[in-house]
């Protein structure tokens, strides 16, 4: 139990009679904002080096004893409790002349919705008590919805979040089409065919690798003396995925059994650090902390807060069992403390070493290299890797909480000239890449003049309601360049040809905010984040494509207009003329005689049509 003293003023009389007991003391402004969480063996000792100004200090210390008006003490029983109460008052506060740490990311599960008939897996961050399985946590979440995505090919497990079967879609999705799912929405596979798949996938996800691929080996052996050949190719493709896993986890064995290895590195006001994890002797990958208010703190005072961040604060995202072995990079006072808690945590012994050679001193040297490629990306001195097309997916379907895999997306934009020439533009992005050989313009049919909802009510309209009488694969997606009343309209248009499911999403150009049905505030996404980018890429491109048939279209206008003008050329003439020199341009290069050439024309009338283009005669 903490005893906790209110907020007197810094001055010398009042610390004296600070005890001397170990705690937790906080720095407070005029304003009562709390400037610095530090923790110390003696209270009073330490809060009276603060009022100590003179040259032996820092800036940032004299900065922060020349804002501080009062202190507030928390007295503890033992310098460990100190330690572990001042990691999490500085996660919830956050002061600001205190070194601040950002976990980069929670850690990922896999779910398995075990307790459905039909069973879900997908990558997720919270876990919840709701009857599912759940695996992990696993520190890269690229590299486990890989993981994945590979054995749900080869065990056919579905990618839909639909609750099935109440859930049903009216139809198969793409992944049916294209060999990746049963379709047991649609009635094509029973729920104990499915329930097998599952339970090889719980199996694979609980590490017995070897044992579901003798299984399926002796299953493809046994379909190819059927002669029930196609089973045996697609038995075949599911072994070879699970010897891809198998080999992926042979890979990274770095020897050794359960331990972190932690590596810093820092530029300017920036500094990252990188844990390695290491279990059963397998790298299972990189976690990463961003830290600001770095200038002026040693190495190891980053790898103390560093190493307090990670095992000392609560929560269900940064405490954690510690392993057998931490490796740090550098020392720092408190390392014998943090060992001793360390311990108490796991119930068994924890060691926190710094090597200085050998495989474990390798080990934080690749820790720290880690580090600087993770600084770099942030600082823009590095190069990113560019994200796979199905881990933007999954994401994007997380963020906007669609049912199915946005595998196939459609994006409209509206484009026309002070209302004159309005076309409507549809493309089409596959897997997060352009399908142009689909893409579709069309010109609005009904003069709308200005309105774009109306515009845009149509073309939805007319191009779903092509893909209801069956021209092609339904897009899992809609987006729309707009806001909320182009959002609107769509919805009326899907209604208009009993499309409703078809999921819709309009994307404004100001401040890139997303705006959804059913949601009455936009929805802003991380103008870093791979989902929105792929977002932008799609309305970019439909509005290109819009912009290119309404100029082709207002250049059709003018050449038109300029030859309607010539007495005795109506619109099939000026359509003959167009045919045969492709633009106005090449009419004003030909000659009378090869404008005489056309059917219907004559030399003479050539003359008379250069003569009105202001063509001297040749």
């Amino acid at each position: 139990m903490a005893a906790v003293t209110s907020g007197i003023p810094l001055d010398a009389e009042r610390v004296g009679q600070l005890p001397a007991n170990p705690g937790v003391y906080m720095f407070r402004s005029d304003r009562g904002e709390i400037l610095y969480v530090g923790k110390a063996k003696s209270l009073r000792a330490r809060v009276r080096s603060y009022l100590a100004k003179g040259s032996g200090s820092g800036i940032r210390t004299r900065e922060l004893a020349g804002r501080t008006v009062s202190v507030e003490t928390l007295v503890v029983a033992s310098e460990e409790e100190a330690l572990i109460l001042e990691a999490n008052l500085i996660k919830e506060h956050r002061p600001r002349f205190n070194i601040r740490l950002r976990d980069d990311k929670r850690y990922p599960y896999v779910k398995v919705t075990v307790n459905e008939p039909f069973p879900r897996a997908y990558v997720t961050r919270r876990l919840r008590d709701d009857g599912s399985r759940y695996f992990g946590p696993f520190v890269s979440v690229a590299r486990m919805r890989r993981a994945l995505e590979l054995l749900k090919r080869a065990h056919g497990v579905r990618s839909c979040r639909y609750d099935l079967p109440r859930e049903a879609p009216p139809r198969p999705c793409l992944d049916h089409h294209i060999g990746r799912c049963a379709a047991p929405c649609a009635g094509l596979q029973s729920e104990a065919s499915y329930r097998l798949m599952t339970d090889q996938l719980l199996r694979v996800l609980s590490g017995d690798v070897a044992g579901v691929q003798a299984e399926v080996e002796r299953d493809m052996r046994k379909a190819s003396a059927d002669l029930d050949f196609e089973r045996a190719a697609h038995l075949r493709d599911v072994l070879a995925g699970l010897d891809g896993i198998a080999r992926r986890q042979r890979v990274q064995l770095v020897g050794g059994g359960d331990r972190d290895a932690l590596g810093v590195a820092r530029d300017g006001a920036l500094a990252v650090a990188a844990a390695l994890r290491i279990r059963d002797g397998v790298l299972i990958g990189r976690e990463t902390y961003s830290m600001t208010g770095v200038e002026g703190e040693e190495d190891a005072e980053l790898v103390a807060r560093s190493v307090s961040h990670a095992y000392l604060c609560d929560g269900p995202e940064t405490g954690r069992r510690p392993p057998r072995e931490v490796l740090l990079p550098a020392d720092f006072p408190d390392r014998p403390l943090l060992e001793k808690i360390l311990c108490d945590r796991a119930a068994r012994k924890v060691r926190v070493l710094v090597p200085r050679r050998g495989p474990k001193a390798e080990l934080v040297e690749l820790a720290v290299t880690n580090a600087r490629h993770a600084l770099g990306e942030r600082a823009g001195g590095g190069e990113a890797l560019k994200p796979r097309a199905d881990d933007v997916l999954y994401e994007l379907q997380d963020r906007l909480g669609l049912k199915v895999v946005p595998r196939l997306i459609v994006c409209f934009d509206i484009s026309h000239t002070r209302g004159a020439e309005a076309v409507a533009s549809a493309v089409l992005f596959e897997n997060g890449e352009p399908r142009r050989s689909e893409y579709r313009h069309m010109r609005i049919r009904r003069s709308r003049g200005n309105d774009d909802f109306r515009s845009m009510r149509e073309a939805v309209g007319r191009y779903f309601a092509r893909k209801a009488a069956g021209e092609g694969p339904i897009p899992d997606l809609a987006l729309l360049d707009g806001g909320a009343a182009q959002l609107a309209a769509a919805r009326k248009a899907l209604a208009s040809v009993g499309l409703e499911g078809v999921a819709l999403a309009a994307l404004a150009k100001k401040r890139e905010t997303l705006f959804l049905p059913g949601r009455t505030e936009g929805l802003r996404i991380s103008r870093t984040a791979p989902s929105l980018h792929l977002l932008q890429r799609l309305r970019d491109e439909a509005h290109r494509f819009a912009v290119r048939y309404n100029r082709k279209l207002r250049s059709r206008r003018t050449v038109r207009s300029a030859l309607g003008d010539i007495p005795g050329i109506g619109p099939r003439r000026q359509q003959a003329l167009l045919s045969r020199f492709g633009s106005l341009r090449g009419v004003r290069g030909a000659t009378a005689a090869e404008i005489g050439r056309i059917p219907g024309f004559s030399a003479a009338m050539g003359a008379r049509i250069l003569a009105y283009l202001r063509v001297p005669p040749r």
